[in-house]
């Protein structure tokens, strides 16, 4: 082989693998833009950051990171408390109010009623397509049961695949694939933040991204 084209091929292969490397996302006060809460607690070396519950949906975003498609990894935490859970990771962020997100209610984890654990993993597109829009409209097909059933106090990780025509979350405990949804806004925006829902706190750790 000629040299040349084996250098060219070696550095290719380089860039290749330096553009698939995951990036843990530092977590400091300074680089999260909190709308609508408060941070409760922030952990530099365990990549750590802990919402506040208020009125409302809520925002931390981060700051200095462009992110539009690729991978996210991140682990979460939320609580068994009925209707006062709700917490995910938020993308195509156009302000405060309109975004696409990904999020989970783990108090529907283990629930004993079929139909609740049905309602675990939810895509939205605010502000139109709420939840209660999608699931009156488009019954079943942007939501979904979280199979593992993972204790709805503990921490749980996961991974979301965004294209840009698609969402696809898996459980990476499992290597299972647990929701996939055509997305129902274009790409206009690289930002991206921790969310929480309605009357709710959330924990977040261990961001990584892969563009």
């Amino acid at each position: 082989m000629d040299k040349h084209i084996l250098k060219f091929a070696i550095l290719f292969l380089s860039l290749a693998l330096v553009s698939c490397t995951k990036q843990l996302v530092k977590l400091t006060k300074e680089n999260l833009h909190v709308v609508n809460r408060e941070i409760v607690e922030i952990d530099e070396y365990k990549h750590t950051v802990i919402l506040n519950n208020m009125v409302g949906d809520g925002l931390a975003i981060i700051e200095g990171l462009n992110f539009a498609v690729g991978s996210v990894e991140l682990e979460l935490k939320g609580e068994n408390i009925m209707q006062k859970s709700f917490l995910g990771f938020a993308f195509n962020i156009q302000n405060d109010s309109t975004y696409e997100a990904v999020y989970f209610r783990p108090f529907n984890f283990q629930s004993e009623e079929k139909i609740r654990r049905a309602h675990s993993i939810q895509y939205i597109y605010h502000p139109k397509f709420n939840w209660s829009f999608l699931r009156n409209n488009f019954k079943g097909q942007y939501e979904a049961e979280f199979p593992r059933s993972p204790s709805p106090d503990d921490w749980f990780k996961i991974l979301i695949k965004i294209d840009n025509k698609k969402v696809t979350v898996y459980d990476k405990e499992s290597n299972t694939e647990l929701l996939t949804v055509e997305r129902l806004a274009e790409q206009v925006s690289d930002k991206i933040a921790f969310w929480t829902g309605e009357d709710s706190k959330g924990a977040f750790r261990n961001l990584k991204i892969m563009k």
